[in-house]
């Protein structure tokens, strides 16, 4: 099989296509044939040597996947050959096969195709974790996502109006605005053309949001926490800026706030239970036809470097998907 491998830390440039011995699935595990993988900002961050859990090289990166089941470990059956599925891994997805653990496997829901189904699990496991496990968002509050239109931003926005939030979609252009309203966000704020703090605080008659969905970090961090309400609850999604913020404690004690870091993959392994609940409500909701994961890139296996350009460059709407085949 072809497998995208990373050699030696780096940018996207330094990795390499190279043939693998197929692998093979272990007790509990299924073996997929990949027809897509979805490209997350951690992906970037990974290669370079800068996540937050460093994996020694040599490795094959990626994280989720859609696939058909060709085989299946000792032990396993939870799924059939020939069915089709979404995997979420430690790693390896980018990858013409790959191993999963059946019991973080879902069937592909009938409403998605595979791009669909690869740019599923991370992107929107993340947010409704965040959503509803780490903010406790009840219905009529109103939520503020930075960087709404990228890959988690976006689910961000459609999540929270399924929950019954009033959504403020922040992002750098109207393209990206026009991208997050077509989700269902009820009010944009173009934060490279107007301070954020404050048109936030006129959105909400001076009250401010009552969660703050941040994957962007650096400067907008401090405007977007002190346009937090009383009791605000500000999300530490990611730091896509590249910049990790500093909070001002004396914030969160005049708001009686709280900053919450979210870390979708450790806590999904740490309740699994929990997870597969999770993504068994957004299978519902994509039947529902509530959910639809927009898929706006997708590269070959052989355009890699574009793929993650499109991620490196923020420029990407909604998923950026790689084709195994």
């Amino acid at each position: 099989m072809r497998a995208l491998v990373c050699r030696e830390y780096g940018p996207p440039e330094s990795l390499v296509i190279e043939e693998h011995d197929d692998p093979v699935p272990g007790e509990g595990q299924i073996l997929v044939d990949v027809a897509a993988a979805g490209i997350n900002f951690p992906d970037v961050l990974s290669i370079a040597g800068k996540y937050q859990v460093k994996t020694p090289t040599p490795f094959v990166p990626g994280n989720e996947a859609a696939g058909v089941v060709s085989a299946l470990g000792p032990g396993s059956s939870r799924f059939a050959v020939g069915d089709k599925v979404i995997i979420t891994t430690r790693g390896a997805t980018f990858a013409e096969k790959c191993v999963a653990d059946e019991l973080t496997t879902m069937p592909l829901s009938d409403g998605l195709d595979f791009e669909q189904g690869a740019g599923f699990a991370v992107t929107y496991g993340t947010s409704y974790h965040a959503l509803k496990q780490s903010a406790n968002l009840a219905p009529g509050e109103t939520v503020l996502v930075l960087g709404a239109a990228g890959g988690v931003g976006i689910t961000a926005v459609e999540i929270a109006k399924t929950m019954g939030a009033r959504v403020i979609a922040a992002a750098s252009s109207a393209e990206k605005l026009d991208f997050a309203a077509a989700a269902g966000a009820d009010e944009t704020v173009n934060y490279s053309e107007v301070p954020l703090k404050e048109t936030v605080k006129e959105l909400t008659d001076g009250n401010g949001a009552d969660v703050v969905y941040d994957p962007v970090g650096g400067d907008l961090a401090d405007q977007a926490f002190r346009a937090t309400a009383w009791h605000g609850r500000y999300l530490v999604i990611g730091f896509a800026s590249g910049d990790i913020p500093a909070f001002q404690a004396n914030i969160a004690l005049l708001k009686e706030a709280s900053i919450i870091g979210v870390w979708w993959g450790t806590w999904a392994a740490k309740n699994p239970k929990i997870q597969m609940q999770n993504l068994g409500e957004m299978a519902r909701l994509i039947a529902d036809g509530r959910l639809t994961p927009r898929v706006t890139e997708s590269y070959a296996l052989d355009d890699y470097v574009d793929a993650f350009r499109a991620i490196t460059e923020r420029r990407a709407l909604g998923k950026v998907i790689l084709r195994m085949r």
